[in-house]
């Protein structure tokens, strides 16, 4: 290690130092410190990861702007995705950083946030009502900031915060300092976005936040958070919507491991990790990743236009990622890739941002997202002074860290604690199997699938990937377009016209338009067709049956639903359905087989010759029976058997 005093204090004292990052990688005893060159890159692909040694080589900050690379809305402020180019790597004990870091207290003035408490809280109804309720999405992230003026230099500041929040805060994914000359970035992220290494890609969904007060949270409290169906619903969505991304850059998909509790200083978070065998450059994988569902909410692309429909400003940097390019010992490139969430900017004159967000779900209220917003910036605005700082354990009973710090001993964890274990296990006891277990290719395929062709439609909803893998899983060969460029369809055995956000009773509408198009002469000439959520929709439209909007959205709703015959378990993402008041309709296309709600008459599924559609999404983590739906329809259109195996068993 090397001595790290007269480095640090080059840093802290010098107004302009030159471009360098220290950061701390979860567990690590250690801090990296990265030196070097910033320069700017207009697309993720053009950030430089040259052949060469094993180690770090690039460092790149990327803004919420870089979304516009997917084709995706934004409020575009104009931040430029800048990286370092790593010219030095130094490690340093942490205990050494601590004793070399500027102890001063941070001061600013003029604190207030953008967007008041009551401002905030109007937002959250609007969101409530006029995207969520209209079926424009599961949930969405709104984000204000809070404002000030740092007192003194500006990077002293900002490397005092950075001590601060090594000394006070845990649970920390990466805590870091980033400077490039530009502005300065200080923060305590959490959450892994995305990771690389050896090939495995990881991803690191978390949602839900239990507040606390107290060095020890209260126990019962917190088993009654894990029990509570608005937080456990929240992070069964986002982990939908990341497994929608893992399904895009992992050949087979994601896989489920968890979940477990995240403990930081001011709250605790739950979460999953997301592993998956890849091998797409990593860049392709950041990009294919813009941005976390937990800090902008699903459908990804239209989650986008909600924001910026929205919110009053750009994000900035905000929701983007920091993202460590290198190589490792084989020469294979690496990726490790933090949320930038729980963190500060500072200007090189002093102005300061705290960007925080909260997750707006069918179950939320104003009050408890105004409060979450406070919650999550509770950390980095104590490393400012602009908070009080999270309640210490016993001071008397002090340990040593793996660094030989001494720090308050907060242990025993509730993690460990038996109870809030079981708690957290039985949250996976609802879900698909198909995400949770080891896949083994061939054991779920149908009879005859074999060079069969599948065409999925998407209609802005990437539960089309996860819908992919799922019809692999049963043997068919799969692509998946976009729906404005649906064409050719020559070649497929199947049609699928997917899921996507939207009202699907306005036909003239451009993408309600062309999948009902699509639907009408798919139709017409008798070819097999599948449709799922939107598409179901569309398609019951086109049979005939009237679509409503529900007087509250079926958005991350599991339940039991008859489905021809059977007892299904499955997951609603939809704010409409259609409705009948009999199982069975005539059609200029024949007689229709109908699956309704005993209550209402909602239609969840339905079948004719060539045809069949359902409301709910069997691809979901949430439908535990989705890939035997799946295969008994597939099996209907292609006029083939049942599974071969247990693998899509069916249930009730």
């Amino acid at each position: 290690m090397t001595c790290p005093h007269d480095l640090l204090a080059t840093l802290a004292d010098d107004p302009d130092p030159g471009p360098f990052a220290l950061v701390r990688r979860e567990g690590a005893a250690h801090l990296d410190l990265f030196r070097g060159t910033v320069r700017t890159a207009d697309r993720l692909a053009d950030l430089p990861l040259p052949d060469g040694a094993p180690g770090p080589h690039t460092l790149a900050l990327v803004p919420y702007r870089q979304i516009t690379e997917r084709g995706f809305a934004c409020i575009d402020d104009g931040m430029p995705l800048e990286y370092l180019e790593i010219a030095g790597h130094t490690r340093i004990a942490l205990a050494d950083a601590l004793a070399a870091l500027p102890p001063d207290p941070v001061l600013t003035s003029d604190a207030a946030f953008d967007v008041t408490d009551e401002e905030y809280a109007d937002t959250v109804g609007r969101v409530l009502d006029e995207e969520i309720g209209r079926g424009e999405g599961a949930n969405f992230v709104i984000h204000r900031a809070l404002r000030a003026t740092v007192q003194g230099a500006p990077l002293r500041a900002g490397l005092a915060a950075l001590r601060r929040l090594l000394l006070d805060e845990r649970g920390t994914y990466w805590t870091f300092l980033v400077y490039t000359g530009h502005r300065i970035l200080v923060g305590a992220s959490p959450e892994r976005h995305v990771s690389v290494n050896d090939g495995l890609v990881m991803m690191n969904p978390i949602s839900g936040t239990f507040r606390h007060a107290s060095a020890a949270p209260d126990r019962s409290a917190l088993l009654r958070f894990l029990r509570d169906p608005k937080e456990v619903e929240e992070l069964y969505m986002v982990l939908d919507e990341e497994l929608k991304m893992m399904a895009t850059v992992a050949e087979h998909g994601g896989r489920v491991i968890g979940p477990y509790l995240k403990e930081m200083a001011h709250l605790a978070h739950t979460e999953y990790l997301l592993a998956g065998r890849g091998s797409k450059d990593v860049r392709e994988v950041l990009r294919e990743t813009m941005f976390a569902p937990t800090t902008t909410g699903s459908p990804m692309e239209n989650a986008c236009r909600v924001i910026a429909r929205h919110e009053r400003s750009g994000r900035r940097y905000y929701a983007g990622v920091l993202a460590l390019l290198g190589r490792d010992g084989a020469g294979r490139q690496t990726l490790d890739a933090p949320i930038l969430i729980r963190t500060a900017e500072i200007s090189p004159v002093g102005e300061l941002r705290v960007p925080v967000g909260a997750t707006l779900v069918r179950h939320s209220t104003a009050a408890g997202e105004v409060a979450e917003t406070h919650a999550k910036a509770a950390g980095v605005l104590a490393a400012l002074g602009l908070a009080p700082q999270a309640p210490a354990a016993d001071p008397a009973r002090m340990v040593r860290d793996g660094s030989g710090a001494p720090r308050p001993d907060r242990r025993p964890s509730l993690a460990d604690d038996p109870e809030v274990r079981a708690a957290l296990a039985v949250r996976n006891m609802p879900l698909a199997r198909f995400w949770l277990d080891e896949r083994v290719p061939g054991t779920t395929a149908l009879a005859g699938a074999a060079g069969r062709r599948a065409l999925i439609v998407d209609g802005e909803d990437t539960f089309t990937g996860m819908l992919a893998h799922q019809l692999g899983a049963l043997g068919l060969a799969v692509d998946v377009r976009p729906w404005r460029r649906v064409a050719p369809l020559d070649g497929y055995d199947l049609v699928v016209a997917g899921p996507g956000p939207g009202d699907p009773r306005a036909v003239t509408e451009p993408k309600m338009a062309a999948l009902r198009a699509l639907l009408t002469g798919r139709l017409a000439a008798g070819l097999p067709t599948l449709a799922v959520c939107l598409g179901h929709q569309l398609l019951a439209g086109l049979l005939g049956l009237p679509l409503h909007r529900r007087a509250a959205p079926y958005q991350g709703v599991q339940r039991d639903v008859p489905v021809f015959g059977r007892t299904r378990r499955v997951g609603f993402y939809s704010s409409f359905t259609a409705l009948a008041d009999g199982d069975r309709l005539g059609t200029p296309y024949g007689l229709v087989e109908l699956s309704r709600d005993p209550a209402d008459g909602a239609v969840h599924a339905l079948r004719g010759t060539g045809f069949a559609g359902v409301q709910f999404h069997p691809e979901s983590v949430l439908s535990p029976d989705g890939l035997a739906v799946l295969a008994e329809l597939v099996g209907h259109l292609l006029a083939r058997p049942a599974l071969t195996t247990h693998g899509a068993a069916d249930r009730g």
